[in-house]
């Protein structure tokens, strides 16, 4: 591995992403594993947002995943599906 904190880390034969810098987590949307990047970043923000409301949770979801990831339009609602069903799997496993 090369790089540092300031420039970004990246394998020095490859130029990729080393490994144990990969932060993508698959979950299944619409019947395929599909990779979120920052997954668990992102599900930890919105825990310290303390919502309950199973909408606004979604939208938070949502808001961030759209900051790391693409979604395509027409997948929206698999989506949001998908993220809310592994945020409360993530938020039931805490307590």
């Amino acid at each position: 591995m090369a790089g540092d904190e300031k420039d970004g880390y990246y394998c020095s034969i490859c130029g990729g992403i080393p490994p144990d810098k990969i932060k993508t987590r698959l979950i299944c949307i619409d019947g395929k594993d599909t990779g979120i990047d920052h997954l668990d970043f992102i599900i930890n923000e919105v825990k310290k947002l303390k919502l309950i409301d199973d909408g606004e949770i979604a939208v938070e979801l949502m808001k961030r995943v759209n900051e790391f990831n693409y979604v395509p339009s027409k997948k929206t609602g698999p989506y949001t599906t998908a993220l809310l069903k592994e945020y409360r799997a993530v938020v039931a496993c805490d307590v």
